[in-house]
C-alpha cells in the first residue's frame, strides 16, 4: 500500500489533476483508493464529487490516533474510491500548533491507511504546515512540475523540501520522481525545458509526461475520473496515468520492502 504526497511548491502546474489522474487509474482498476485533500483549495474534493461532513481541517484539529477514520468519505465515482476533504478554513492549520505540529496527520490516520490499496494526499502549493504534514505521514513524495522557465527551480525546491521533512521527521520518505504536466511535445520550449529538467534529474523525471488535454478539464468539472470521458484526448491521458500508476506501485513495493528489511535487521540486533 503506497501512500503518496503529490507535492508542487508552485501554484498553477496542474497537481491536483495529477492526483485525480491517478485516482482515476486506481478506480478503473478496482484498487480501494483514498484521496486525502489538504489543499485549502479543496479542488480534488469538489472534482470527486464530496461534500464532507468533518474535513482534513477537523482532523488535523483533533489529532487523535485514528480519528480521521470518521472523515472520510464515498466519493461520487464509486465505493472504491474514498475522500478526506478539504475546506477554505483548512488555511489556519498551515503554521505550526504545538509540540509533534507535523506529526498530526499521520497520527490521525494510524491504522486508517492500512484499509487501502493506495492513499493519495494533495498538498497545497507551499511548503507551510499542512504540506509538512503530509510529507511526514507518507512513503512517497511525487513533485507535479510543468515545462516552463520556472520548472527547474521550482522542481529544486519540492525536492529540497522533501529532504528537509525526511531528516526531521520521516528517515523512510522517498522520492518518487518528478512529474511534468501539460506537456505539448511540438513545442520548441516545452522540448527545451523537458532536457533540462532531464539533465538535471535524470532518472527522477518520469515517463510518460502529461500531455496538455482539454478533457482533463472537462472530466474535473464534470466530477469524474479522466478515464471515464470519452474522447481521444482523454484516452491519451488515461493511458499516461495508468503507466505512472504502475510506476508508482512498483516504488510503493520497494519502499515497504526496504522498511521490512530494516525492521528486521534492527530487530535482529536486538536478539
Amino acid at each position: 500500500m503506497p501512500s503518496i504526497a503529490v507535492i508542487s511548491l508552485k501554484g498553477g502546474v496542474g497537481k491536483s489533476t495529477v492526483v485525480l489522474g491517478l485516482a482515476g487509474a486506481a478506480w478503473k482498476r478496482g484498487l480501494r483508493t483514498l484521496v486525502i485533500d489538504l489543499d485549502p483549495q479543496a479542488n480534488a474534493t469538489a472534482a470527486l464529487d464530496v461534500t464532507p461532513i468533518y474535513t482534513t481541517n477537523d482532523v488535523l484539529a483533533d489529532a487523535r490516533e485514528g480519528i480521521a477514520a470518521e472523515a472520510i468519505r464515498v466519493s461520487g465515482w464509486g465505493p472504491h474510491i474514498e475522500v478526506l476533504g478539504a475546506e477554505r478554513a483548512l488555511e489556519h492549520r498551515n503554521v505550526p500548533e504545538g509540540r509533534a505540529s507535523t506529526l498530526r496527520l499521520r497520527i490521525a490516520l494510524t491504522g486508517v491507511v492500512d484499509n487501502y490499496d493506495l492513499v493519495l494526499i494533495d498538498c497545497p502549493p507551499s511548503l507551510g504546515e499542512l504540506t509538512r504534514n503530509a510529507l511526514a505521514a507518507a512513503q512517497l513524495a511525487l513533485v507535479v512540475t510543468e515545462p516552463s522557465f520556472f520548472a527547474l527551480q521550482g522542481a529544486a525546491q519540492a525536492i529540497g523540501a522533501i529532504e528537509v521533512v525526511r531528516s526531521a521527521a520521516n528517515l523512510g520518505l522517498q522520492t518518487a520522481g518528478v512529474v511534468v504536466n501539460r506537456v505539448r511535445p511540438n513545442t520548441a520550449e516545452h522540448v527545451f525545458r523537458l532536457a533540462e529538467l532531464r539533465t538535471v534529474y535524470g532518472d527522477l523525471v518520469l515517463d510518460p509526461t502529461v500531455p496538455e488535454r482539454t478533457a482533463l478539464s472537462q472530466a474535473q468539472g464534470a466530477c469524474l475520473p479522466i478515464q471515464a470521458w470519452h474522447s481521444a484526448g482523454a484516452q491519451q491521458a488515461a493511458d499516461v496515468f495508468d503507466d505512472l500508476l504502475d510506476t508508482m506501485l512498483i516504488r510503493g513495493r520497494e519502499v515497504s520492502e526496504t522498511a521490512a528489511l530494516g525492521r528486521a535487521l534492527a530487530f535482529g540486533d536486538r536478539k
